[in-house]
């Protein structure tokens, strides 16, 4: 049920997306509820240029590490829950893969369950 963008700079090694990505989807099944074998992504590489923000937000300062997470869910999953859901992704990327916590970028974009097809042209979850 999620679909996971992971969007990071050209200047990173090719090996980080897909690293990225695993970490990612063990916290969704250790946190939010994701089943086995839910895991659809897309690692996306920018250029500098094409990966915009600013130097800093809320306090928060970035680099040119900086990685963006944006992941399409269905609703249901409580404030507390996403609360550590976002702070396992940042302490696992920096604990495994030494990005800063500050530069973890997460989205969530929540969806009713008829928002998903998963193939043949069929509604699976409604």
């Amino acid at each position: 049920m999620p679909l996971v963008r992971i969007d990071l700079s050209n200047d990173s090694p090719e090996t980080l997306g897909p690293a990225i990505g695993d970490l990612i989807y063990q916290a969704m099944r250790d946190t939010i509820n994701v089943p086995e074998d839910d895991k659809f992504q897309v690692i996306t590489r920018h250029d500098a240029r094409e990966l915009v923000h600013p130097a800093s937000y809320l306090g928060v300062v970035y680099s040119p590490g900086f990685v963006l997470i944006q992941i399409t869910l269905n609703h249901g999953r409580t404030t507390e829950m996403k609360k550590v859901f976002y702070k396992r992704v940042a302490d696992d990327l920096h604990a495994r893969l030494g990005i800063r916590r500050e530069d973890v970028f997460i989205n969530l974009v929540e969806v009713a369950k008829e928002n998903w097809s998963f193939g043949n042209g069929e509604m699976q979850y409604a």
